[in-house]
């Protein structure tokens, strides 16, 4: 069964009869697709366009397909405009399937919070279900953040966004395979890694990070793009400070107010 097509079906409100009247199918057609069949390329792009998610989210390639492109950036798997652009279903599916760790490395990641209230209950089952989680935030006393909030034009208001983000997160302090770590270290990219994929934010001077490209990155058995910034996501996480309701407003890394 095709459950990720059958629930953006469901999700949309599109009955299989209607999304075959979209991609000129029998309607028998749809009902073999929600079945396992994968369609040809063209009904395929006609359903994604309609149900206005990203293919690959309905029909998953293979990860040896990944690992087919050649040179330095194997593993190279999608691009996107901006973050805004990735499909929400993805992001879920990601988390929900993840079985060995999830990471995330930002400075605030108030949009990964906002855009699914249940956040915390949700990584709290996968660290339940035995998956490690790590989560790292920018430290809101440190330079780092201090000096990002004045080149994106916002001053202070970074600081309080991160405060903010972390209210979301709270519930998980003292969980079993959850850890909250703040950093104040010069983030060049923000990081969501889910076992094998990879998900990279660029940041580019002056602009916030949801307008900056994102890469869908897999891991293959080349050393390519996905291991240089996963080796990233461990150096930062090495020098980072844990977090704690006790230590959320105190006085870090040398910051002299």
């Amino acid at each position: 069964m095709n459950e990720r097509l059958r629930s953006a079906l469901a999700q949309r409100g599109v009955p299989p009869a209607a999304l075959a009247t979209v991609c000129e199918v029998d309607p028998k057609t749809v009902i073999r697709w929600l079945g396992g069949r994968v369609p040809h390329a063209r009904h395929r792009w006609a359903v994604a366009h309609h149900l206005q998610v990203d293919e690959t989210f309905i029909w998953p390639e293979p990860h040896p397909r990944a690992a087919q492109v050649a040179g330095p950036g194997a593993g190279l798997v999608a691009t996107y405009p901006d973050r805004a652009s990735v499909p929400r279903e993805l992001w879920l599916s990601l988390l929900l399937e993840a079985e060995q760790g999830i990471d995330v490395l930002v400075f605030s990641g108030t949009f990964f919070a906002q855009s699914n209230p249940r956040i915390a209950t949700m990584l709290a089952q996968r660290a339940a279900a035995g998956v490690k989680v790590r989560l790292c935030f920018g430290d809101p006393h440190g330079h780092a953040v201090a000096i990002r909030g004045r080149e994106e034009g916002i001053g202070d208001a970074l600081a309080a966004k991160i405060g903010a983000s972390l209210t979301y997160y709270r519930p998980l302090l003292g969980t079993s395979g959850c850890e909250i770590r703040l950093h104040d270290t010069t983030l060049y990219n923000s990081l969501f890694r889910y076992d094998d994929d990879l998900l990279v934010n660029p940041h580019v001077w002056g602009r916030p990070a949801s307008a900056n490209p994102l890469l869908h990155l897999q891991k293959d058995g080349e050393l390519g793009w996905f291991d240089g910034y996963a080796q990233s996501f461990d150096a930062v996480w090495g020098s980072a400070r844990p977090w704690t309701n006790d230590t959320e407003g105190s006085q870090s890394h040398g910051r002299q107010d």
